[in-house]
């Protein structure tokens, strides 16, 4: 049995190898792109949530295609109209709030409003509902209040919120692009030893 490990490790390890060969630049060009709209994103916070919102408007519209293909490729199926009206929905929907972007970014802020005012909700309830076994739940009290307040300060003053999201995401696009830049190099390093590595193990 462990005669036919070693006999499979090399060629498995190739497979490996060949992969990140391979693959290795799509890291390093998603970790540069991440990086330059993170950069965008601190520098001109307005253009990178119109870039946001436009994203948002794409992928419903993308969401609305998929869904009508699918429907009408099971048409013969029970309930394939429900499939098709959304997705036709989807499609109005996207296209047109991507062709008019101060849509999309009301629409993507009201969305993360209402995410908020939800998650503030579901954990003041939660504090509630776990008072009697722990005198802890003030946390939860605090940060469920912390996400309400959010919630409703993006809904009340939609500007602010918009331009707080865009600097929000463009600094976890920094820190991923970053990371992904630096990923791509260690398997870029990896692919020419990986190989002499696994031959040198009996």
């Amino acid at each position: 049995m462990n005669d036919n490990r070693h006999a499979n490790a090399p060629i498995l390890g190739q497979s490996v190898r060949t992969l990140f060969k391979r693959s290795w630049w799509v890291f390093l060009l998603g970790g540069i792109a991440s990086t330059l709209f993170g950069l965008l994103a601190l520098a001109a916070p307005g253009t990178a949530l119109v870039v946001l919102a436009l994203y948002f408007a794409a992928s419903i519209l993308v969401d609305g295609a998929v869904n009508t293909v699918g429907a009408i490729q099971n048409r013969g199926h029970e309930g394939w109209w429900i499939m098709l009206i959304f997705g036709i929905a989807g499609i109005l929907i996207g296209g047109y709030a991507l062709l008019n972007p101060p849509v999309s970014i009301a629409a993507l802020i009201l969305l993360a409003s209402l995410a908020a005012l939800i998650l503030g909700i579901a954990l003041i309830t939660l504090g509630y509902k776990i008072r009697a076994a722990t005198e802890r739940e003030w946390m939860l009290y605090l940060a469920g209040a912390l996400s309400v307040g959010f919630g409703l300060a993006m809904y009340l003053h939609p500007m602010f919120a918009g331009l707080s999201l865009a600097l929000l995401a463009g600094a976890w696009a920094l820190i991923v692009g970053v990371l992904r830049i630096m990923i791509a190099f260690k398997v870029r390093k990896f692919t020419t030893t990986v190989g002499e590595t696994l031959r040198a193990k009996p």
